[in-house]
């Protein structure tokens, strides 16, 4: 192509994005377009003449929706190949020698620019695209929404209507909680003006409202019968006034003959007034002392009559313990009740005035006590007082010796009759210095006593014997470790010693004891509590479904011992199901799982279960306390309501959509109340900052 070919340009085609259906008319007739003065259209170009004005407009997006996308793609890389084809030819001919501003060159170049040019309307028709793609995907996008929204409100009015639906279903009348005759014996005792057999065989309706007149009719006589039996109670009560009054009036004169008959009782040793009196005092003592008020009374009676008892003590104070304490919800106990509690804020007790204050509540006697005398031939009398801690639940006994003769002088006689010693070991290594009770042990270190040795000066002594004259038994560690060793040998004496008083005394009152030195491994206020905790068979193990993978584990042998514990908090239930090896503490407890809360669920079939196992299981090293680790079961049952807490406040309260109160209030604070796409809770607890988190 020569230089002058490319100097004559041709009329000028402008592209025009924003053309009319008219101007592309007009383009297509070819009719010259006359625009007045003034300034142009953006985006228009025009092409003039000499003479006349000749204005062709071109649209893009008319010519796009003609163009076939995979042509395009073919020019483009036709395009592109012609261009590297000419780079490749001007690259050869500078190599020849051809001169920059050659014709050769030159032709080439402006070949290059036309290819250059369609790729730049190749870009532009791919961004026209694009964009028609993104609106057509946004417009359907919309339609989407609108379908969705539509949807959405369908599906509320048929929840709407479901719910009108189920109150219409539930709905009760009245009439269906009152309790009518059969209806054969309606149609057998009911006149024919209410029963009309012959219109309420065929019309159930009509049967139950004449049914209800029935009803009705004979409510009506009992009402009568009612008032009549009322008017005939009244007069028997105005009878039995009468007469009450009548023995009323006799009571002045039999306390005179029963005054004037004291002597004659003393005489013949027969104090049935003083009986009468202790009889009457007695209904208030606690039961051990009562047992032992009876059973030393009947042996005085019946083989030693130098024995006597009686009761000694506050009366009122005792009947107060015995009556239920009243509910007033007067304002002006509301108000001392305000005054006293802003008093108490002010002068906040100290640690050890707390303390002090439950020790003292804990060794609390029971303000009745018993007073057996047991009278010497020559005189002395050794006098046993019996005291109830009511706390503890155990007795206590102090003794008290008075002779005839003074034995100040006698060092020997003295030491032997000293009330601090003269009933030690009476029976066995019975030194009453330490409570029988194994349960006390627990209680003593939630208030700091080391030994009940230290009080027993003011309490007395709590011997063996003296819990059985009350009734009271306790399982002893040396019965225990003799049985033991009898079964189990020397290893194994403690393990089974402390679990059997674990087990006796612990469940029963739902107490778990926890140690002073395990107390800051679980939170201050733990909810859930321990409800059973009882012994199962190998038998019995094996039939449970949550065990079944433990079983083809291998961990359970039949030598092992099996319990199930059951922690409940609400109508949550937890069922464990523990393993615990004779070799124990050295060998941990195995623990699963079972919660029926709404449903069943296992470690098998819930992760936060298993998550729970893991906790108890897994990380027992947390859990062993000081050395040996005799703790570890105690702690494991602590932990394992912790746990139980954590998945019960954390869990969704209101899955179904109903409103309501929680029945599981948030106590425990976490930093994240699940984690992973399984949704894990937080079970570890971070001593002492007092909070929740995952591991």
């Amino acid at each position: 192509m020569s230089s002058d070919a490319v100097k004559k340009r041709k009329p000028k085609v402008i592209r025009n994005e924003t053309g009319t259906p008219e101007t592309k008319r007009g383009r297509a007739e070819g009719d010259q377009v006359t625009y007045p003065a003034g300034p142009h259209l953006i985006g228009q170009r025009k092409l003039f003449t000499a003479k006349t004005q000749d204005v062709r407009v071109y649209n893009e997006e008319v010519e796009l929706e003609a163009r076939d996308p995979q042509q395009d793609y073919m020019l483009y890389k036709d395009t592109c190949a012609a261009l590297a084809k000419l780079m490749a030819e001007i690259q050869e001919l500078k190599a020849g020698g051809a001169k920059v501003g050659s014709v050769e060159i030159e032709e080439r170049r402006t070949q290059c620019s036309v290819h250059f040019i369609t790729l730049k309307k190749l870009n532009r028709l791919a961004h026209m695209r694009l964009k028609k793609g993104r609106d057509q995907t946004h417009e359907a996008k919309q339609r989407v929404d609108v379908l969705h929204l539509q949807l959405q409100n369908l599906l509320y009015e048929v929840m709407h209507l479901q719910k009108e639906i189920g109150k219409c279903l539930e709905f009760r009348s009245q009439h269906e909680e009152i309790e009518l005759v059969s209806e054969e014996e309606f149609f057998q005792e009911a006149p024919a003006e209410i029963s009309r057999p012959h219109v309420t065989r065929d019309d159930q309706h009509q049967l139950t409202l004449a049914r209800l007149d029935w009803e009705l009719e004979q409510r009506k006589r009992l009402a009568e019968q009612y008032k009549m039996s009322l008017a005939r109670k009244e007069k028997i009560q105005k009878a039995i006034e009468q007469k009450r009054e009548y023995l009323s009036s006799l009571q002045p004169g039999l306390q005179n003959i029963m005054q004037a008959s004291l002597p004659v009782q003393e005489y013949l040793a027969i104090p049935f007034e003083h009986m009468q009196k202790q009889a009457e005092v007695s209904r208030h003592l606690p039961p051990p002392l009562y047992v032992l008020l009876v059973q030393a009374g009947a042996y005085g009676q019946a083989c030693d009559k130098n024995l006597s008892v009686s009761i000694s003590g506050d009366v009122d104070e005792a009947k107060a313990l015995s009556r239920p304490p009243e509910d007033s919800q007067d304002d002006e106990s509301d108000s001392d009740a305000e005054e006293e509690q802003q008093n108490t804020k002010r002068r906040r007790a100290t640690v050890g005035v707390q303390l002090d204050d439950k020790r003292k509540e804990m060794l609390r006697r029971h303000p009745l006590s018993l007073c057996v005398d047991l009278k010497c031939k020559d005189g002395s009398v050794l006098h046993l007082f019996f005291y109830y801690l009511m706390n503890l639940n155990i007795l206590t006994v102090k003794t008290k010796v008075s002779t005839t003769t003074d034995l100040s002088g006698a060092v020997s006689a003295g030491e032997l009759l000293n009330s601090e010693s003269l009933l030690n070991c009476l029976y066995a290594s019975d030194h009453g210095k330490e409570t029988p009770n194994p349960a006390n042990r627990y209680q003593f270190d939630k208030v700091g006593i080391t030994t009940f040795a230290d009080y027993v000066s003011d309490l007395g002594h709590p011997y063996v014997w003296v819990q059985k004259l009350g009734g009271l038994q306790f399982s002893s560690d040396f019965v225990l470790l003799d049985i033991c060793i009898g079964f189990y040998g020397n290893d194994d004496v403690l393990f089974v010693a402390l679990t059997m008083q674990w087990v006796c005394s612990v469940p029963e009152h739902s107490i778990i004891p926890v140690s002073s030195e395990c107390q800051h491994l679980f939170p201050a206020k733990v909810v859930s509590g321990l409800m059973r905790w009882t012994m199962m068979s190998y038998q019995e193990f094996t039939e449970l479904g949550f065990v079944q993978h433990v079983l083809k584990a291998g961990l359970v042998r039949e030598t092992d011992l099996f319990f199930m514990a059951v922690v409940e908090r609400g109508t949550a239930r937890l069922l464990a199901a523990v393993v615990m090896n004779p070799r124990y503490p050295e060998v941990a407890p195995l623990f699963s799982f079972s919660l029926h809360w709404k449903e069943e669920r296992s470690g098998r079939t819930d992760d936060n279960l298993r998550a729970m196992e893991s906790e108890v299981n897994v990380f027992r090293s947390e859990l062993q306390g000081p050395r040996p680790g005799l703790q570890l079961l105690t702690n494991q049952i602590q932990r394992l309501c912790v746990c139980l807490d954590v998945y019960l406040e954390t869990e969704s309260q209101v899955c179904d959509g109903s409103e309501g109160p929680k029945e599981f209030p948030r106590e425990k604070m976490c930093l994240r109340t699940a984690r992973g796409p399984s949704r894990l809770k937080p079970f570890k607890y971070n001593h002492p900052q007092g909070f929740f988190s995952h591991r």
